[in-house]
């Protein structure tokens, strides 16, 4: 499974630990940036995590900002994405299994590595479960084509 993964200087820490985490379970990683703690703006590597998933470069995407809120609001306006905004693994293995979430987002301000390192995978291992959920999440893709 390719991720790609992308934060903002905020998350760039997470971000580092993330990625060598997922190396280590031999995931192939795809960073999308930023590569320091200077300043930058988040919602450039919302969408470039964002536009990797939805064309196809990776098969999930992992977004990391300061709350994971903006950085998630700017991933989920490339058409496509499903990014969820996650705090615990239970929301982690429900935007999965119901919502067919492909982008991941947390906040590393606000969770702990161990915490942040569980939703992943979580994430990563949890398979969407169709039925009925599969019509609500057309529903939701149904949103982009108005």
């Amino acid at each position: 499974m390719r991720i790609a993964i992308g934060s903002d200087h905020a998350g760039f820490d997470y971000k580092e630990i993330v990625k060598k985490h997922l190396q280590e379970k031999g995931f192939e990683v795809i960073d999308k940036g930023t590569f320091s703690k200077e300043s930058v703006d988040y919602p450039v590597y919302g969408e470039a995590v964002g536009r990797a998933v939805a064309e196809g470069e990776a098969d999930r995407g992992i977004v990391i900002c300061g709350t994971g809120i903006g950085i998630s609001i700017a991933a989920n306006k490339v058409k496509g994405v499903r990014a969820a905004l996650c705090t615990n693994e239970y929301m982690a293995r429900m935007s999965r299994k119901h919502n067919n979430a492909n982008v991941l987002s947390f906040g590393a301000r606000v969770l702990g590595i161990d915490v942040a390192l569980g939703i992943v995978d979580v994430f990563l291992s949890t398979d969407f479960e169709g039925g009925r959920h599969e019509r609500r999440v057309n529903l939701i893709m149904d949103i982009e084509k108005k």
